[in-house]
C-alpha cells in the first residue's frame, strides 16, 4: 500500500465565485510530463489528469505533482476525467487517488489501462470509473463536458468542451492530426469547428512539438516502411523497440509479422498490459498467435518477430535485460536485426547510447527514426497548431505540455495567427479566463513528490538531499567509548563507505580520524555534544586536506 509522506501542508482555499471560470496547472506547464491541471467555476473544481515524470536518481523512480491545495479542497472537488492514458496523464491515480477520492470519468481504453493499474491496491473496488461513450458528453457539476475525438499515439485522445454559464474552455489534451490515424478515428474536425462557431473562450492547448515545421507524419507512412525494412531481413529474428502504448505501431509490427510468417513474441509487462486493454476496447483484431520467450527462442530467426518495450533505454526494460543477456529466456546474437521505432525522449539520450553500444557489441544490427522514416511523433508541429487554431477560434490560447520555451514559442504562434490573447502559465498560476481582460490572478504553492519504497515524499525532503551528499561525498562511522573520566576506554571504531577506494589510502585516512580524534578529547570539551561538534569539523576539514572531500561524519559516543 503506499502510504503518504507529506510535510505539513499549508491551508489553501481558493473558492471560485458562480462569476469566475480559472483555469490552475499543478503540473504539466513549464515541463513535458505530470500533468494534473484544474478548472474552478461556481464553488466546485475539476481535475483533469493526473499524470507522473519518471525520475532516476536517490532511489526515485516516479515523480507526481503535488496535490496539496486540490487535498485541502477535495470537498469541492467534484471529478477528474481523464484525456487518455498515458502516463504523463493517468501514472499518478494510483498514488494520489487515495488522498482525493473523487469520481474518476475516462473512455472504454483508458479506463481497462486504469482498472488494471489499481486492481492490487486495496482500495480499489472505491473507485468509481465511469465509462464515457466515443464523443459523449456528461453534466458533471457545474461542468458540462463533450469527448471530442482526437488522434495522438494512443487509442482515444479526447479533446474536452468543457461548458460553464461563463463560456467553453477546449482543452485538447495531447494530440496530432492523421488523416489515416489506423487505429481509431480521426480527429474530429467537424465536431471542433461547431464548437468554434459556437464561441470558445479559451484553448489550453499541447504545445510539446512546437519547434518543428509542418505536419508531424502519418502513421499510415510508418507501416508503409516498417513493412519494406523487415522485409528486407528474411534470414534475421526482427525485434521492434516501441513504446508499449502506440497500439497502432503494435498492429504495424504484428500484421508485418503476418506478412512474413513471422510468430510474434511480446516482451515487457506494459506491452501485456496494452495489448490486452486494446483487445478489450475493440482494438487489435484477426492477429497472429503470441508465443513465449522460450518458444520463440527454439524457432528459427527468420520465424521470429519481438516487440520489445524499452526503447528509451530504461534499465529494467526487456529490451535492456537483453542487451545485457539478463533476459531469463531470450538472448540476442548476430542474427538479430532491431528497428529503434520511438523517438529519443529528452533527457533520455545517455541511456539510449548505453543501450545501443550494449546491442552493437553483440554484433546486433540497429536502424532507428534517424536513419529511416519508422518513427512519427504523436505532438503536433506547426502547421497542426495553426488548422487547431482556424477549427476552434479561441479568444485566449493557453499553451500548456511543454517547457517554458515550448509554451512561450506557441503563444506568439497563436497571437501570429490571428488569436487575440495568449497566456504562458506556469505550475501554480491561478488564471482568470475572460474574453475582454483574461489574467493571472495569484499564484499557488506547487511541488514535486517522489515515490520512495511505498511512501511518496516531498522532492525538496532533508532525505534526499543527504541521499545527494551521500553519493557524491561519501560518509564516516566512528564510535567511541569513554569512561566516566571522559578518556577513551577502547579504541575509536572507524568506517569509511564511499570515501575512498581501500588499500593504503584506507590506511593512511583512517590513521589521520584517529589522530584528529586524541587531539580534540585531549584538547579538553565541556558536553558531549560539543566534543561531537569539535570531532566532526576536525575530521571533515582533514579529510578535505587529504583528498578533497567532505563526507557525511556521524559520532556514536557511548559513556561507561
Amino acid at each position: 500500500m503506499t502510504k503518504h509522506a507529506h510535510v505539513a501542508p499549508t491551508p489553501v482555499t481558493k473558492i471560485p465565485t458562480a462569476s469566475d471560470f480559472w483555469f490552475l496547472p499543478l503540473g504539466g506547464s513549464g515541463e513535458i510530463g505530470m500533468n494534473l491541471n484544474l478548472y474552478g467555476h461556481d464553488g466546485q473544481w475539476l481535475m483533469v489528469d493526473l499524470g507522473i515524470t519518471f525520475g532516476d536518481r536517490f532511489g526515485i523512480d516516479i515523480i507526481t505533482p503535488d496535490p496539496d491545495f486540490i487535498v485541502q479542497n477535495k470537498e469541492r472537488l467534484i471529478a477528474l476525467v481523464l484525456t487518455h492514458a498515458h502516463e504523463d496523464h493517468i501514472g499518478a491515480v494510483p498514488y494520489l487517488w487515495p488522498l482525493l477520492k473523487c469520481p474518476v470519468y475516462a473512455t472504454k481504453f483508458t479506463a481497462e489501462i486504469l482498472r488494471d493499474k489499481i486492481r492490487e491496491f486495496p482500495w480499489a473496488k472505491e473507485m468509481e470509473i465511469i465509462e464515457v461513450p466515443l464523443s459523449g458528453t456528461v453534466q458533471i457539476g457545474k461542468f458540462g463536458i463533450e469527448f471530442i475525438t482526437l488522434t495522438h499515439s494512443i487509442p482515444e485522445p479526447n479533446a474536452l468542451a468543457i461548458t460553464t454559464p461563463l463560456g467553453t474552455v477546449m482543452h485538447t489534451g495531447d494530440w496530432k492530426i492523421d488523416a489515416d490515424p489506423l487505429v481509431g478515428e480521426a480527429t474530429d474536425a467537424v465536431k471542433l469547428s461547431s464548437w468554434g462557431d459556437k464561441g470558445i473562450l479559451a484553448m489550453v492547448c499541447d504545445s510539446t512539438n512546437v519547434f518543428s515545421e509542418g505536419f508531424s507524419g502519418s502513421e499510415d507512412a510508418v507501416r508503409q516502411e516498417l513493412n519494406i525494412l523487415i522485409g528486407e531481413h528474411p534470414t534475421k529474428r526482427v525485434v521492434v523497440a516501441c513504446f508499449a502504448s502506440n497500439v497502432a505501431r503494435l498492429e504495424t509490427a504484428m500484421l508485418a509479422a503476418k506478412k512474413y510468417k513471422r510468430k510474434v513474441c511480446l516482451l515487457g509487462r506494459s506491452m501485456d498490459r496494452m495489448v490486452k486493454a486494446a483487445q478489450k476496447s475493440g482494438y487489435l483484431k484477426d492477429l497472429p498467435t503470441f508465443i513465449d520467450g522460450d518458444a520463440a527462442m527454439k524457432l528459427p530467426p527468420e520465424d521470429v518477430m519481438i516487440i520489445s518495450t524499452g526503447s528509451q533505454g530504461e534499465p529494467r526494460s526487456a529490451l535492456s535485460r537483453l542487451a545485457n543477456d539478463s533476459h531469463p529466456f531470450v538472448k540476442l546474437d548476430s542474427r538479430d536485426v532491431i528497428f529503434f521505432s520511438s523517438r529519443v525522449i529528452p533527457g533520455n539520450e545517455r541511456s539510449i547510447s548505453i543501450l545501443q553500444n550494449n546491442l552493437c557489441r553483440k554484433k546486433i544490427e540497429i536502424i532507428t527514426s534517424h536513419e529511416e522514416e519508422i518513427h512519427v511523433s504523436g505532438h503536433p508541429a506547426r502547421d497542426e497548431l495553426r488548422q487547431m487554431y482556424k477549427w476552434v477560434r479561441p479568444h485566449l490560447l493557453i499553451p500548456v505540455h511543454g517547457e517554458l520555451r515550448h509554451m512561450t514559442e506557441q503563444a506568439s504562434l497563436g497571437l501570429e495567427s490571428g488569436i487575440p490573447k495568449a497566456l504562458v502559465p506556469e505550475n501554480g498560476t491561478l488564471i482568470r479566463m475572460e474574453k475582454d481582460n483574461p489574467a493571472i490572478i495569484d499564484i499557488v504553492p506547487v511541488g514535486r513528490l517522489g515515490f520512495d519504497g511505498t511512501r511518496l515524499v516531498p522532492m525538496i525532503n532533508p532525505m534526499l538531499r543527504d541521499r545527494a551528499r551521500l553519493a557524491v561525498q561519501g560518509t564516516i562511522f566512528i564510535s567511541l567509548v569513554m569512561d566516566k573520566n571522559a578518556t577513551l576506554s577502547k579504541t575509536p571504531q572507524v568506517t569509511l563507505v564511499g570515501v575512498c577506494s581501500g588499500g593504503e589510502e584506507e590506511e593512511r585516512l583512517d590513521r589521520e580520524i584517529h589522530k584528529v580524534v586524541r587531539q580534540t578529547i585531549n584538547n579538553g570539551f565541556r558536553t558531549v555534544e560539543g566534543l561531537k561538534e569539535e570531532l566532526r569539523n576536525g575530521i571533515r576539514r582533514s579529510i578535505n586536506q587529504w583528498i578533497g572531500k567532505k563526507p557525511i561524519t556521524e559520532i556514536h559516543i557511548i559513556q561507561g
